[in-house]
């Protein structure tokens, strides 16, 4: 799990820097401490606790079966894509968004795709 874990430590990182959070502003809002999101985010915890990963999951508002994944928990089959597939992973990163946001999503991706197009 060594790497799946440093992929779990990056992410929430990168999650929690995005979200322009501290450490010890995280520990305050979740109870988990500093010290243990730290060894977390440098991957020195191997094997972080469901629960954990559950609480981190509502509070940064991403996926906790996403965050299970990461930390090679087994996750089951639920007729859904997996996971780990690039739209899946860009979804979690994007979170929940609103019907607005998802049309001017789309239609930015168009934009960005004709764009493209007409460069070949």
């Amino acid at each position: 799990m060594t790497d799946s874990s440093n992929k779990l430590g990056k992410y929430l990182a990168r999650t929690r820097t995005d979200a322009k959070l501290s450490l010890r502003a995280v520990e305050a809002e979740t109870g988990v401490s500093n010290a243990y999101l730290s060894q977390l985010e440098t991957g020195k915890i191997k094997t972080p606790s469901p629960s954990v990963l559950h609480t981190l999951a509502e509070r940064y508002q991403i996926s906790y079966a996403h965050l299970m994944e990461l930390a090679g928990y087994p996750i089951p089959e639920t007729g859904q894509p997996r996971l780990n597939t690039p739209s899946s992973q860009f979804a979690a990163r994007l979170g929940v968004v609103t019907p607005d946001e998802e049309d001017a999503l789309v239609d930015f991706l168009e934009l960005i795709r004709k764009r493209d197009r007409g460069r070949q």
